[in-house]
């Protein structure tokens, strides 16, 4: 039966099947290798040595993957993936996801500024948001970016208005809350239900299509749905799909047309080894309800593809006891991931150099290693939530040991400040046995100069 599926399968997409395959439990390409930790064919402590640290560092091999599990996953549909750039907008990043066929996800004005640097297709463009402003608006408007998400009826009003002030159509999808969630979603990051600032409600979406469903300056023809982020089940995709292939019917029974479904993100990641499903997990479930329902389909995933392509790379600068607790503090801090801070999130941490006669760690918050010490792991920032891991069970470390943050390629650079007039870490891409600086250490007059003429 396999290979007869195979022998009806094109080359091309009988190929990523294959890999899909072979690498569907790997989570990324970070290793130990004797005793050393490798981004790759590449050990990370040599990228310290020759950049510093805090770095970030990325697995360009690990995105590759990534992406094309989710492209074979859905390629039973009409699909586009939108990665969502909000999760890791390096510049370089962006070039590879283009170059593999991605669209991309924005929801600023700076973030399709870097999908046109990197000479993205703009028609595969999706821009979400509940706040554009008229001028974020208009430039999406001139550049011909593929869909608007519509969040509220003043919005859609204020699309028109000015689509048809440069007399052109815009595509639009009406983002709608279905009232379906995650419960192991953070309150932070759930956006789904009727309560949250995201989007019209259900109940409204009826009357919304009908009235603007036949607008001359913004074709109202698309649904566009996001439940949160991280998601750890296809359950609430389902649910959330039932109540929007109802909707889609009934719309369709008033002659209002409704061609696509973009799903959003929300795909979750694995922050501890084996946590969250894999691409073809929420495709077994997604795909038969969207076969032959007329409908192309959006996915907007970030977190699922970029999370585990990326650690966060410090150094141990001091260790201390206080009471009962033992600390170790980080050349790394709350400015370079406030995940820890902002949400509670874990990232597994560990030593990227290993003892002569231990084992390396699975990705367990609960691991416990020979001889290891319960700490927490902080920064130097003046501020008690700058904890990076907590009550967390480590082999001993000294000064100028190298600890490793997992999962630390989504929402960790792009949400890191300045805080402290602290310069931003580099970001650095390894690809094989090669490494690249992709965004170059900030030193402290790039964080003020654009403060300088003003006291000259």
């Amino acid at each position: 039966m396999f290979y007869a599926f195979m022998a009806v399968w094109p080359e091309n997409r009988l190929v990523i099947f294959i890999q899909m395959v072979i690498f569907s439990h790997i989570m990324d390409k970070f290793n130990y290798k004797d005793g050393k930790l490798y981004c790759e064919d590449v050990p990370v402590a040599e990228i310290a040595e020759k950049i510093g640290t805090p770095a970030y560092i990325y697995s360009a091999n690990t995105i590759r993957e990534h992406y094309r599990k989710i492209e074979a996953a859905f390629s039973e549909l009409d699909t586009t993936i939108c990665f969502s750039i909000k999760s890791l907008a390096n510049l370089s990043i962006m070039k590879l996801l283009k170059n593999l066929g991605s669209g991309f996800d924005v929801v600023s004005g700076g973030e399709l500024a870097r999908v046109q640097a990197i000479g993205g297709d703009v028609k595969k463009v999706v821009y979400a948001g509940v706040g554009k402003t008229d001028r974020e608006i208009s430039e999406a408007l001139q550049a011909g970016i593929g869909w608007f998400n519509i969040e509220s009826e003043m919005e859609f009003e204020n699309l028109a208005r000015l689509a048809g002030e440069i007399n052109c159509t815009a595509h639009a999808a009406l983002r709608i809350n279905p009232d379906v969630y995650d419960p192991k979603t953070h309150a932070y990051t759930t956006t789904g239900k009727k309560e949250t600032k995201f989007g019209v409600d259900i109940d409204r979406a009826g009357a919304f299509f009908e009235k603007y469903g036949k607008n001359p300056n913004v074709r109202l023809d698309s649904i566009h749905l996001h439940i949160g982020s991280p998601i750890y089940s296809p359950q609430p995709y389902i649910a959330a799909i039932n109540k929007t292939l109802a909707f889609v019917k009934d719309m369709r029974a008033k002659g209002l047309e409704i061609n696509t479904l973009d799903l959003g993100g929300g795909f979750a990641a694995d922050y501890e080894e084996g946590a969250s499903p894999l691409a073809i997990d929420y495709a077994a479930a997604i795909v038969p309800l969207l076969k032959g329902q007329g409908l192309k389909l959006i996915l907007e995933p970030g977190r699922h593809i970029a999370c585990n392509a990326g650690i966060l790379l410090m150094k141990v600068l001091y260790t201390k006891k206080g009471g009962e607790k033992n600390f170790i503090i980080v050349d790394a801090a709350m400015t370079d991931n406030i995940r820890p801070a902002l949400y509670e999130a874990r990232h597994f941490i560990y030593p990227s150099k290993l003892e002569a006669d231990e084992f390396p760690p699975n990705r367990r918050f609960d691991f416990q290693p020979a001889k290891g010490i319960k700490v927490n792991v902080v920064g130097g920032v003046c501020e008690s939530a700058d904890v990076l891991a907590k009550d967390r069970v480590l082999p001993p470390v000294k000064r100028g040991d190298l600890l490793a943050m997992f999962s630390a390629g989504a929402y960790c650079f792009t949400m890191s400040s300045q805080y402290n007039t602290r310069p931003r870490a580099a970001e650095v891409l390894v690809d094989g046995e090669k490494f690249r600086v992709i965004r170059k250490r900030e030193d402290y007059r790039d964080i003020f100069a654009t403060e300088l003429d003003a006291i000259k």
